[in-house]
């Protein structure tokens, strides 16, 4: 059994089950919807199995390697596998998807094409996270943008073409630098390949390096996202379904965290020395920028579009500290606002159905009518605002000391940088406190009250929020139940990226201005 190709099974499942709904017999879309959910289950199922029986939590390096030749004359290889930094998206992705499928209960518009959509998607996202060649990399990069665009363009809201078109720009144009940044790094050197392992082993010259990561970055900046490549996602979340807001807010966004972390700091060490600073500050950007603009917000869905953009920022700041708990705090935030970002844009969506309004103007005292809504909103916001006890205050606290405590940057960019982090983490509990107060205190709005049918939380919907929150309670109370899947991967990844700066790889002390300098870095190797 330990040979059995576990994760081709995993991608490819879901992918092969999604070709069988056009043929399924079903007007109504509720037989479809169910053998929907039981793919998603039996494939949640096996990546639990594998991961419990075939994943062994002290090896740092890819687990579960497989490699088929596919395309001999390109050197296109289909290579899977799975390590510390993969191993819980992959997770998290079965997860997320599983509960988005039950949260698509509704649809009954086209429901045998958004089903296989969503199908598709499953087996698409797990690749990105296990893929183990740049090419392939690159190929299921580009085709799990196609199933978010029909979703969105579809099922949408009112602007839904114009938040489809902005995404597929801005994401398809972000590709073609993997494209290019990939195919530089393949034909570099004496041999051409493709392999993620060989092509990190290369000895780049420290000009090409620079530009490399600098690729990278934009094409991963736009799907993480980045200031300034953010501005696609308040619009495609405020025209998604939401099903749609679940993966995008609680897988999306961590393909590109993920790609940082495998290919600008694995891959370009020495390079990753030089951008480290301008990681950390366009994560304080995200953080200030993001909180302050969501405070600004009236509509529900954008409010909590930009709380993601400012909740990845953390991601940021932990990829560029150097120190084991910085790196450890951004995988644990990545896999933390996964799990609440969903249950917050599942709650907009739910809300919605019921209101038809997301203007927080037009709703006011409507926990009187939605008890049972009332106390998962609270509970949501309060995970999202890093209460202590739940897996965002972990996350957050850890990417805080482990910066704090970096050797690699001075005193003072240190205490800036944490002020500034700390500015924005003050300001999240005003937005999201202040949007709590207005939908569900006060006076009931009374042509709201009048013309809608105010029905609490149905049990499904109360299923769906208790299974994120136990998780986020849990990781909250127990980190280690998830940090130790990925610890002897991010130890051995910082033990490298500080290596590239000779001076920390010596115990000593670094200036801000030293990882900067390209000669000091490249004199590294």
């Amino acid at each position: 059994m330990a040979e059995f190709p576990w994760l081709t099974t995993i991608i490819l499942f879901p992918i092969a089950a999604s070709l069988l709904i056009p043929v399924i017999p079903d007007k109504d879309g509720r037989t479809v919807r169910w053998y929907a959910l039981i793919v998603g289950l039996i494939d949640f199922a096996l990546i639990v199995y594998t991961f419990c029986n075939h994943y062994d939590l002290s090896n740092p390096n890819i687990q579960l390697f497989e490699s088929y030749s596919w395309v001999p004359a390109l050197d296109l290889n289909w290579s899977v596998g799975a390590d510390g930094l993969s191993m819980p998206l992959i997770i998290l992705t079965g997860f997320i998807t599983t509960l988005a499928i039950l949260a698509s209960w509704p649809v009954t518009l086209k429901p045998k094409l958004f089903f296989f959509l969503i199908l598709a998607m499953y087996g698409g996202q797990i690749a990105v996270f296990a893929v183990q060649d740049m090419l392939l990399f690159f190929l299921v990069w580009e085709l799990e943008l196609i199933p978010v665009y029909l979703l969105l363009s579809i099922w949408g809201g009112k602007k839904r073409l114009y938040a489809a078109t902005k995404f597929i720009l801005y994401t398809a144009g972000g590709s073609l630098f993997i494209l290019l940044a990939g195919l530089a790094m393949a034909f570099y050197g004496d041999t051409v390949t493709f392999d993620m392992q060989s092509l990190a082993a290369k000895d780049y010259a420290i000009n090409l390096e620079l530009l490399l990561y600098a690729a990278f970055l934009i094409a991963y900046g736009v799907k993480l996202p980045i200031f300034p490549l953010h501005t696609w996602l308040p619009d495609a979340h405020g025209e998604a379904t939401a099903p749609v807001h679940m993966l995008l807010a609680g897988i999306l966004l961590k393909m590109g965290g993920y790609a940082i972390i495998r290919m600008n700091a694995q891959m370009l060490p020495d390079a990753h020395a030089v951008f480290a600073p301008i990681l950390v500050i366009l994560g304080v950007v995200n953080i200030i920028y993001a909180a302050l603009t969501s405070f600004a917000q009236r509509n529900l869905k954008r409010k909590i579009a930009y709380s993601s953009i400012s909740h990845m920022g953390f991601v940021l700041i932990g990829i560029g500290s150097f120190t084991d708990l910085g790196l450890s705090g951004a995988v644990l935030q990545m896999v933390s606002h996964g799990l609440i970002g969903a249950s917050l844009f599942f709650m907009v969506g739910a809300t919605y159905d019921r209101t038809h309004t997301l203007m927080l103007d037009e709703m006011g005292g409507i926990g009187k009518k939605m008890k049972k809504s009332f106390a998962m909103w609270t509970t949501c916001s309060l995970a999202s605002l890093a209460l202590p006890g739940m897996s965002g205050f972990v996350a957050e606290l850890m990417v805080f000391v482990g910066f704090a405590t970096s050797d690699a940057y001075s005193l003072t960019f240190r205490v800036v940088i944490v002020f500034l982090a700390a500015v924005g983490v003050i300001l999240t509990p005003i937005y999201l406190l202040s949007m709590l107060r207005e939908m569900l205190y006060g006076p009931e709005n009374k042509e709201l009250v009048e013309h809608e049918a105010l029905i609490d939380s149905e049990p499904r919907e109360v299923f769906i929020i208790a299974c994120l929150l136990v998780p986020i309670i849990g990781i909250g109370l127990y980190p280690k139940i998830l940090t130790q899947v990925y610890d002897a991967t991010t130890v051995q990844l910082t033990a490298r990226l500080r290596n590239s700066v000779p001076t920390l790889a010596e115990g000593a002390s670094v200036a801000l201005g030293e990882p900067m300098e390209a000669p000091a870095i490249g004199s590294s190797r």
